[in-house]
């Protein structure tokens, strides 16, 4: 069965790992263009972090997100050199710039460094060990919720952070799978309650920062004359935003949106469905890993999924465009 209507899709922070992008490099000259640009255009050596590492260097949030930008914009740049065009776009936070280039609506030159300085901004506003993450399986959106007010109400008000504690859902990935984000005390209360509340499985996730929470809320003000100085150009086609899930094409909604991701919460579930909405039959996950795919089928039983992170993944989308 061929797929009539694909829409691109790009993986966000966590999908890194060392090597990822060093098949593509080694095999199309379109690949090691985009490196060499990036490289270039952020004052850093992405050839070197990406392929190589180490992983405690990839995975610092500052060289983490223009690498990963860097490789699904040279995946993107084999799929277009071979007649692809999606007829969407979206991407999981980072991954978000990812789906704004595939819809020229900015160069590659601007987005890399502007990224580098959205991981640098976003790993200073809390201090290293005082924010978490956590993947929340089986409760649901009011389940989660929930849980997040429960968490909050254990902790003690003597000795609270300024502001308060911050506890939020951040990710909407899927019908079943939610990610909170918040001070690292709540997190743990939210774990240690978890169970009580019917949670199948909370997981803490390996990151540095409590990203898409109103921790973030510094690293949005810092960013945002970043995102104004860009000539940004009307996308070419739908981009369906992260903090809406709804088509954005303007310069000025893109911009606005880019900023109120930062400490937005990620709305991928409904994201999908607007893409669904759109027409879209199959997606390529444009960059490494294959966790956009799972999230799709999750979403969409039956959908029409391929990652595209190698050479053996442009093949296979190659194959599944052409039925």
């Amino acid at each position: 069965m061929g797929v009539n209507r694909v829409a691109l899709l790009f993986p966000g922070q966590g999908a890194q790992r060392v090597g990822m992008g060093q098949d593509l490099y080694e095999r199309f000259p379109e690949a090691r263009s985009v490196f060499e640009r990036a490289s270039r255009a952020a004052e850093l050596d992405l050839m070197h972090v990406c392929f190589e590492g180490p992983e405690e260097r990839l995975n610092e949030t500052e060289i983490t997100q223009p690498a990963l930008l860097t490789v699904s914009a040279a995946a993107l740049a084999v799929l277009q050199a071979r007649g692809v065009r999606g007829v969407a776009a979206a991407g999981l936070s980072l991954g978000e710039y990812g789906a704004l280039l595939a819809a020229d609506t900015a160069d590659l030159e601007d987005l890399v460094p502007l990224v580098r300085q959205r991981g640098r901004f976003m790993q200073e506003a809390v201090p290293l060990g005082e924010g978490a993450m956590a993947a929340v399986l089986g409760l649901g959106r009011q389940g989660v919720e929930d849980l997040c007010r429960r968490a909050l109400e254990t902790l003690p008000s003597g000795g609270s952070p300024p502001g308060g504690w911050v506890l939020s859902a951040a990710n909407f990935n899927t019908p079943d799978q939610i990610v909170i984000s918040g001070h690292r005390a709540a997190i743990d209360a939210a774990v240690a309650l978890s169970r009580e509340m019917g949670a199948r499985r909370v997981r803490v996730l390996p990151v540095s920062a409590p990203f898409h929470s109103a921790l973030m809320c510094p690293a949005a003000r810092h960013f945002a004359p970043l995102v104004d100085s860009i000539p940004w150009r009307r996308a070419a086609i739908p981009v369906v935003a992260n903090c809406t899930a709804t088509v954005v094409r303007e310069p000025e909604e893109i911009r606005h949106c880019l900023v109120d991701q930062v400490a937005g919460a990620v709305r991928w579930e409904e994201s999908v469905h607007t893409m669904v909405g759109l027409g879209c039959d199959g997606f390529l996950e444009v960059g490494p890993g294959t966790t956009l795919s799972g999230f799709v089928e999750r979403i969409t039983p039956g959908a029409l999924t391929q990652a595209v992170g190698d050479s053996a993944g442009i093949e296979a989308a190659l194959e599944m465009l052409a039925g």
